[in-house]
């Protein structure tokens, strides 16, 4: 089982007094990747341009490039704005294989101090099902404490 408290206090420990939301994300996804098995690859998608996403600080192999808000997993977390839990990557439509081996994901919306989406949390597993609604929780409640307050002029 997955102690996502331990992980969240290392993180808030690592990054008090540090404001670039870059450092953050990069220190959340080392973090994250590092101590839990089944996360194959973790990473942010930056909020760049009306409508799309550009992959930031992450672990594992390459990641895609850009998506669109219209395309995949990630699109979809950023256009609907709520967590995308995915237990067979091959059977959501649409779906950006980025790499051959993912068979499950769950993409987390990370929202500025006014509501809108800055990035989404992307968390991929070679393993099936390998993501619930305990993963959403917790993942998000992690998000929300360490992007809280982040607002369009402070962000970079």
């Amino acid at each position: 089982m997955t102690d996502y408290e331990e992980i969240g206090a290392r993180i808030d420990s690592l990054i008090a007094g540090i404001d670039d939301e870059v450092a953050r994300m990069a220190t959340v996804v080392c973090e994250l990747h590092h101590s839990v098995e089944r996360f194959h690859w973790t990473g942010f998608y930056r909020v760049t341009a009306p409508g799309m996403l550009t992959v930031g600080p992450y672990q594992g192999g390459h990641g895609c490039l850009s998506i669109p808000f219209s395309r995949g997993v990630c699109g979809a977390a950023a256009r609907t704005r709520e967590t995308q839990v995915v237990e067979d990557v091959d059977a959501f439509p649409g779906h950006i294989a980025c790499a051959s081996s993912t068979r499950s994901e769950i993409v987390v919306p990370v929202f500025r101090a006014d509501g809108a989406v800055m990035a989404v949390l992307d968390i991929d597993s070679d393993d099936p099902a390998a993501f619930d609604a305990k993963d959403a929780q917790a993942l998000e409640a992690i998000c929300a404490r360490v992007f809280s307050g982040y607002s369009e002029t402070r962000s970079n």
